[in-house]
């Protein structure tokens, strides 16, 4: 169990936490020197690992860094000046973090008569009474004779039993507070990890420094381990970074489908001081402490003692997901504000205010994972993109794009009736391409392929070459087209992959070019002939013959330059070039320099169309 000192400063939090493990956690000269804690201290006994954090005003930025992820807030106060200002926001602090369990140790009462540490434990009943903390026990405590130590110390250790161990479900995620080299080690960094597991050997990296690392030792709360779970205080020594990667307090150490660092966040916020829409603010979550502004999305002022939606719009990116914790102080780090929970770590970059963003972050907020992808798929028209949803809320991978019944079925009617709209406005061509089944809808193109799929698998559209239809379309060429067609067929076929350029096979045909470019045209249109470039009609199956010469030349692990597909293929370079510029124009393949790499799968060149017709 990971206990966090909280108080005023100079009520004793660092003797305390000597007393109670022999461990002085004032680590640096100047501590030492002014006999002020400044940054955070750790020290361990047993199941127990306690963060002693600085309780001057000056040094709360450090009091944050400590106390993200903690389970026990451990809440110091002096007999002989009770509550002072730091304790009361500490307290606010601990409350806004979702701290859930906590305990008084009620200092130096060596120093006060009995009915003075009375009144102080009256003070700080009422104090805790409105609060997450009201009735937590209080401990009267001498650092310096040692009274009420083994009484705290055993409720501690009673508290941590019960407890058990933290659920380590989701990606691994460490809150980085500090990082330093060990001479013959290499790097070290320690915080507390958030969810997951990491174990020797794990491939990790630094979210903020975009640096891999490979973990080579773990200590576990101050200890040698082979695994460290959520719930622990870490030391990870990290290799294999690179030379100049940077990490810092506030950085994560992440493993798995963690989403990336982002520069807004779509929250709860509550306010214990007036927030005003666009205030600038310090936001503190995890380790990090940034700069940034509260956007309110459905008010334009929080009073305190409220909550609202908001987004906060930082000016450097910051790790999160769903349910982490963070904390606001004003713009000049004077004062807490608020804090409160992250919603989305993928908010749009439009109309974040809108109704149905709004719709979409309550379902969002619901805890329970299964319950809010039902919410969010009942108000989701256009479907669900699995993957942000789990990175999202830190779940196990999940891929796909997903809607609801009720939406799917609403989209399958659209679809068929743009293709009826389509089949009425053009008659005489296929249909509209699959990926255009969907116009006017925002969806990715792979989803709309998807469920082009989908609809031709279940036999409701046909896939041609050039397009989808559906079953009772039919598109003919006329009589005099279909004669001419059965002249310019066999001169394809004999051509093979070297059709000769428009002009040439009129000329062979004794056609007129227009007239043969009419009705090239036409059935190009059916899938019967593709058209490659302007003076260029290749069948189907020769290109199809390419497209597998180009496949041969990359699994020979040869690159695919034109020179390669020209001299595998055979079918000069003028040819080459056209061929290949087509495949890069229909995503077969996509240029990088001077070679081609394979993007797709092999387009439909019109099987289905092409026995139909018996050709």
């Amino acid at each position: 169990m990971i206990v966090a000192t909280a108080g005023h400063v100079d009520h004793g939090k660092t003797s305390l936490v000597r007393a109670l493990t022999g461990v002085d956690t004032d680590r640096l000269p100047e501590e030492k020197k002014r006999g002020l804690t400044i940054d955070l201290g750790f020290a361990y006994l047993d199941s127990l690992g306690f963060v002693d954090v600085p309780g001057h005003e000056r040094f709360v930025h450090n009091m944050l860094a400590g106390v993200a992820g903690i389970d026990f807030a451990l809440l110091v106060v002096a007999a002989d000046d009770g509550p002072m200002p730091q304790t009361r926001e500490h307290l606010a602090i601990l409350e806004l973090l979702g701290v859930p369990r906590g305990a008084v140790a009620l200092t130096k009462i060596d120093r006060v008569a009995p009915e003075r540490a009375d009144e102080a434990s009256a003070e700080v009943a009422a104090l805790l009474a409105p609060t997450r903390f009201a009735g937590s026990p209080v401990f009267p405590v001498s650092n310096e004779s040692n009274s009420g130590i083994p009484q705290l110390l055993a409720y501690l250790k009673q508290t941590a039993n019960k407890v058990g161990e933290r659920k380590a479900g989701g990606n691994f995620r460490l809150s980085v507070d500090r990082c330093f080299t060990i001479a013959g080690a290499g790097l070290v960094v320690t915080g507390t990890a958030m969810s997951g597991e990491v174990a020797l050997g794990d491939e990790v990296r630094a979210l903020l420094a975009d640096a891999k690392a490979r973990v080579r030792s773990i200590h576990a709360h101050n200890a040698p381990a082979a695994r460290g779970r959520a719930g622990q205080r870490l030391a990870l020594n990290l290799a294999g970074l690179h030379a100049d990667a940077r990490i810092a307090r506030g950085d994560w150490i992440v493993a798995g489908e963690v989403p990336p660092a982002v520069t807004r966040l779509d929250v709860r916020l509550n306010a214990i001081e007036s927030l005003k829409h666009w205030s600038p603010v310090h936001v503190h979550l995890g380790a990090a402490d940034v700069i940034g502004r509260v956007a309110i999305l459905d008010a334009k002022e929080i009073a305190p003692g409220k909550s609202a939606l908001a987004q906060l719009v930082l000016e450097k990116p910051i790790g999160a997901v769903r349910g982490d914790r963070f904390i606001v102080r004003d713009q000049s780090a004077r004062s807490t504000l608020g804090g409160g929970a992250v919603i989305d770590v993928f908010p749009p970059a439009r109309g974040r205010a809108k109704p149905e963003r709004l719709a979409y972050l309550a379902a969002m907020e619901i805890g329970d994972d299964a319950r809010a992808l039902e919410a969010l798929l009942a108000q989701s028209p256009t479907g669900l993109d699995l993957a942000r949803f789990a990175a999202n809320r830190n779940l196990p991978a999940m891929s796909g794009w997903r809607f609801s019944e009720t939406h799917r079925r609403a989209l399958r009617d659209k679809a068929l009736a743009n293709i009826a709209a389509w089949h009425a406005r053009s008659p005489d061509t296929v249909g509209p391409p699959e990926d255009r089944i969907l116009e006017g809808v925002r969806l990715p193109r792979e989803v709309v392929v998807a469920l082009a799929q989908e609809l031709a698998a279940e036999g409701a559209i046909v896939r041609e070459a050039l397009g989808v239809r559906l079953p009772s379309h039919r598109v003919e060429l006329s009589a005099s087209d279909m004669a001419l067609w059965q002249k310019a067929k066999p001169a394809l076929e004999e051509a093979g992959t070297r059709p000769p350029p428009l002009g040439d096979l009129a000329l062979q045909l004794s056609i007129d070019p227009k007239r043969l470019e009419a009705v090239l045209s036409r059935a190009a249109r059916q899938g019967m002939v593709v058209r490659v470039s302007k003076n260029r009609f290749f069948l189907p199956q020769m290109l199809r013959q390419l497209e597998d010469i180009a496949r041969a030349e990359v699994a020979s692990g040869s690159p695919l330059t034109a020179a390669a597909f020209r001299d595998r293929s055979g079918i000069g370079r003028n040819l080459t070039i056209e061929v290949l510029e087509y495949f890069d124009r229909i995503k077969f393949t996509r240029r990088v320099g001077d070679v081609r790499v394979i993007r797709g799968q092999s387009p439909n060149y019109g099987d289905a169309k092409l026995k139909e017709l018996g050709l």
